[in-house]
């Protein structure tokens, strides 16, 4: 059974909390976690690019110079791809980039994340992190006690304190546990994630 270090809000280890075999020791899953990051990378394109074809351009629609006897070449339209302020050819048209993620793909690609970052102990845990009011200082000081690079903090429960004590430091970000994904896992270096926020998973992954 696997488990991870316990710490308090001053950094300090207060003990060890065990984890679920289903839901963090998972076999690595490339395959798998490659499909949902480029599943949701996609999915977050709004598809709004538009160019418009010759048939779009206004104007055009005087023959520029007669056909023959000018020396130059031939042409029916101003707005030709080929001239200055024409249209475009095979343009950008608005379309939906959405793929679609099975359910079992995307459970199996989230355990695979989580269970590399117990692996490479990049996860700890906290009881509870609350704060009374906000502040940029203490939430940085206990990012350097643990020694966390791009912290990634996972809540169960929203506290706009801890959000705005975050915020303003670069790379750290603070996420609710109903949002986890699998592309903010691997993109942050380590994971601080709450005593609830893990029985949550557990619940709903194992």
């Amino acid at each position: 059974m696997p488990s991870i270090k316990l710490v308090n809000i001053s950094g300090e280890s207060v003990g060890e909390l065990n984890l679920s075999d289903v839901v963090f020791d998972v076999p690595l899953h490339i395959p798998a976690m490659h499909q949902v990051v480029v599943a949701q990378l996609a999915n977050r394109r709004q598809g709004t690019a538009s160019a418009k074809s010759r048939g779009e351009v206004r104007g055009g629609g005087k023959k520029p110079w007669r056909q023959k006897h000018t020396g130059r070449a031939r042409h029916g339209s101003t707005r030709s791809p080929i001239w200055v302020g024409g249209g475009v050819v095979h343009g950008p048209k608005p379309r939906s980039y959405r793929q679609k993620v099975n359910k079992k793909v995307r459970k199996l690609a989230i355990c695979s994340a989580l269970s590399q970052k117990v692996r490479d102990a990049q996860i700890l845990g906290i009881q509870s992190l609350s704060m009374e009011a906000p502040s940029t200082k203490i939430m940085k000081g206990f990012f350097q006690a643990l020694g966390a690079v791009k912290p990634l903090v996972i809540l169960d429960s929203s506290d706009m304190n801890v959000t705005k004590s975050a915020r303003n430091i670069p790379g750290a970000r603070v996420m609710h546990v109903d949002s986890i994904n699998v592309y903010d896992l691997l993109k942050h270096g380590h994971i601080v994630m709450s005593a609830g926020a893990v029985k949550k998973l557990e619940e709903v992954y194992a």
